[in-house]
């Protein structure tokens, strides 16, 4: 996929800022991988990705380098210098690099392993970070690192293979029906998730419907059903109208708050798609 005329500008405004935390690729000096939002490393990655620009590309493969060069021999991503690693720091890491085509590599692979290997009990993955004290909605695990999670596994084998994946579907699904704050960062279902976010970056129903529609665990669950009738309903003539963006990306024309966007449309008709093919 070429980038096509009309994003041609977005990607030289998301270009420009590639040395604002110091270094280049938008990361820091001691390779702050998330600092910045919403133009950090991983960010930019994937807004560069929708636009069109190929895994092949100079930049997004000097990013993809950048991204491996603090993968750990276990499998997790060390995208601070000091501090522990947190599952949701390898979570993202890893589905940045599986949306620029590395699903195969062996690092990869490996990543997938360790991840499997680590999930909670609930089915999804949880942090043991604890920025709201301990209360007993802690003890459940963090609802956007499992997504992002999911939405790496769907570029490899195991989707639709493997028994755990299945697991952290049906504990997003089971979110849908609890709503309130869970996990140790607080993730609710409320206002602001049902507000449709583009491009994908938090917790919100967009994404929530579009991951999980890769996954036949979720095609044929009322509560899925539910999430999507709910993002059907805010489409106008069949388009996606963007209710919620970063305002620091609000002169990005793929993503211009209450308007249509044209590549948020083409995500919500895969969604569509897959689910007629059930």
């Amino acid at each position: 996929m070429a980038v096509e005329n009309e994003y041609l500008l977005d990607v030289e405004t998301i270009l420009s800022h590639r040395h604002d935390n110091g270094a280049d690729l938008w990361a820091t000096p001691d390779k702050r991988l998330l600092k910045g939002a919403p133009f950090s490393t991983f960010d930019c990655a994937l807004y560069l990705s929708e636009l069109g620009i190929p895994p092949e590309d100079p930049v997004l493969k000097a990013a993809a380098d950048l991204i491996f060069s603090v993968w750990q021999e276990d499998g997790r991503f060390k995208i601070y210098p000091k501090g522990s690693i947190l599952p949701c720091q390898t979570a993202i890491a890893a589905n940045v690099l599986c949306h620029l085509g590395y699903v195969s590599d062996s690092r990869i692979q490996n990543t997938f392993r360790h991840l499997l290997d680590t999930q909670y009990k609930d089915g999804g993955w949880r942090c043991n970070k604890f920025s709201y004290g301990h209360g007993e909605e802690t003890e459940y695990s963090n609802p956007k690192p499992t997504l992002n999670i999911l939405d790496a596994f769907r570029f490899s084998d195991y989707l639709n293979k493997e028994q755990a994946l299945d697991k952290a579907v049906d504990f997003l699904l089971e979110h849908w029906v609890i709503r309130k704050p869970i996990g140790p960062c607080h993730y609710g279902i409320g206002t602001l998730f049902m507000q449709v976010e583009y491009p994908f970056r938090n917790y919100n129903l967009f994404e929530y419907v579009y991951i999980l529609s890769f996954y036949d665990r979720a095609k044929n669950d009322r509560r899925f059903l539910e999430a999507f009738e709910c993002l059907k309903s805010k489409t106008v003539d069949g388009q996606i109208i963007v209710e919620r963006v970063v305002p620091k990306l609000a002169k990005l024309s793929f993503c211009k708050k209450g308007a249509p966007s044209a590549l948020a449309t083409k995500r919500y008709l895969e969604i569509v798609e897959r689910l007629n093919k059930k």
